[in-house]
C-alpha cells in the first residue's frame, strides 16, 4: 500500500534537498519545505535556498512566503503546510516534506495543536530581545534552571530555548513534559519518514565546506542588506545560524574570521542536536547515504519503501 506522504529529514548538509528532488521525479511529487528560515524572502544564502535551476522543475512550497520582519512559528507552519499537502493531493501528486526542523515535522505529522494561552507574541518578542542582549548561553542557563532536559536538547538553539521559556512562563509546565506527551500520540498521516545520515567526520566536513561556499556567495552582504532593510537581530528571522554570527561581527563583537569559525562550530553543534532529536522519533527509517552509489540509487530505494515494494 502506497504511503500518504514522505518525509526527508536529517541534519543540515546531509543532502536532503537533492534527495527530495530525485524522489519527487520518481513519485510525481511536490516538495513542502520544513525549514524555518527558507520561508523568508531575501534570506537565500544563509538558508541554503535552492535557485530555480536546482529545483529542476519540481514544485517547491513554503519558500519565500514571508518578509523577514514577519513572525513565523510552528502553529503557522502546521496550518499552511496542511493546506499545501491537501492541494498537492487534490492535484493527484505526492507530497514530500523536506527539512531539518524536527519540531515542525513532528507537530505536522502528529496533528499537534497549540492551545490559546501557550503562545504570546509580546512575551516572545521580549524574550528574543533579551536573548539578543544577553546571548544564547545566558538564556540556555536560565532554561536549565527549571527544565534541564530541554536545555540540553536545545543547546545553542536560541529559537527553541526562547520557545521553552515562553511556554513555561505562560503555562507553568515544562516543554520536556509536553514533548514526552506528544510522542505518545498516533500520527495524523500514513507517512514514510526517512532520516539521512553519514559518518560524523564526513558530515562535519560538508558543513565546513557549505559555510565557506555561503561566505563566497555573499552571506556577509546578505546580512548587511537585511539590516539596511530594517531587519534587527532580535527578529525571529535573524535567529538562524549564520545570520546571528554575522550580526555579531557587524556589531563588532568579533572579527569576520571568528564569525565564520563560530558559524561552522555552531552548525556542527546544531547537526548533532538534530540527530539527537530524530533518534527520539518513532517510525523513522535511517538512511546512511554512504551505502548508495549516488542519490539516484538512494531515491529509488526510498520510492520502493513508499510504494510498499520493500
Amino acid at each position: 500500500m502506497k504511503k500518504e506522504l514522505a518525509v526527508i529529514s536529517g541534519p543540515t548538509a546531509s543532502g536532503k534537498s537533492e534527495t527530495a528532488i530525485r524522489l519527487a521525479k520518481l513519485t510525481d511529487g511536490e516538495i513542502v519545505s520544513a525549514d524555518s528560515i527558507q520561508v523568508y524572502r531575501h534570506m537565500d544564502i544563509g538558508s541554503a535556498k535552492l535557485d530555480a535551476d536546482k529545483m529542476q522543475g519540481i514544485p517547491h512550497h513554503m519558500i519565500d512566503i514571508l518578509e523577514p520582519y514577519e513572525e513565523y512559528n510552528v502553529s503557522v507552519f502546521c496550518k499552511e503546510a496542511a493546506e499545501v499537502i491537501h492541494g498537492i493531493k487534490q492535484r493527484g501528486h505526492f507530497p514530500i516534506i523536506c527539512g531539518g526542523t524536527g519540531f515542525y515535522i513532528r507537530a505536522l505529522l502528529y496533528g499537534i495543536e497549540f492551545a490559546e494561552g501557550e503562545t504570546d507574541p509580546k512575551l516572545r518578542k521580549k524574550l528574543e530581545s533579551e536573548s539578543a542582549d544577553q546571548g544564547t548561553d545566558a538564556m540556555e542557563e536560565r532554561l536549565a534552571g527549571f527544565d534541564p532536559v530541554s536545555a540540553k536538547l536545545y543547546h545553542g538553539n536560541a529559537k527553541r530555548i526562547i520557545r521553552a521559556i515562553e511556554y513555561h512562563e505562560l503555562t507553568g509546565r515544562l516543554m520536556s513534559e509536553k514533548n514526552a506527551e506528544e510522542r505518545k500520540r498516533e500520527p495524523a498521516y500514513n507517512a514514510a519518514c526517512f532520516v539521512l545520515s553519514m559518518p560524523r567526520e564526513q558530515l562535519y566536513r560538508r558543513i565546513d565546506e557549505r559555510v565557506e561556499i555561503m561566505m563566497d556567495n555573499g552571506l556577509l552582504e546578505e546580512v548587511q542588506h537585511l539590516r539596511a532593510m530594517g531587519v534587527t537581530r532580535d527578529m525571529t528571522s535573524m535567529q538562524g545560524l549564520g545570520y546571528r554570527q554575522i550580526n555579531d561581527h557587524l556589531e563588532s563583537r568579533y572579527d569576520l574570521d571568528t564569525a565564520v569559525s563560530e558559524i561552522k562550530k555552531q552548525t556542527r553543534h546544531f547537526a548533532k542536536r538534530q540527530l539527537t532529536w530524530f533518534r527520539r522519533e518513532k517510525n523513522v527509517t535511517w538512511i546512511d547515504v554512504t551505502e548508495y552509489k549516488d542519490t539516484e540509487e538512494m531515491a529509488e530505494y526510498l520510492a520502493g519503501v513508499i510504494y510498499g515494494q520493500i
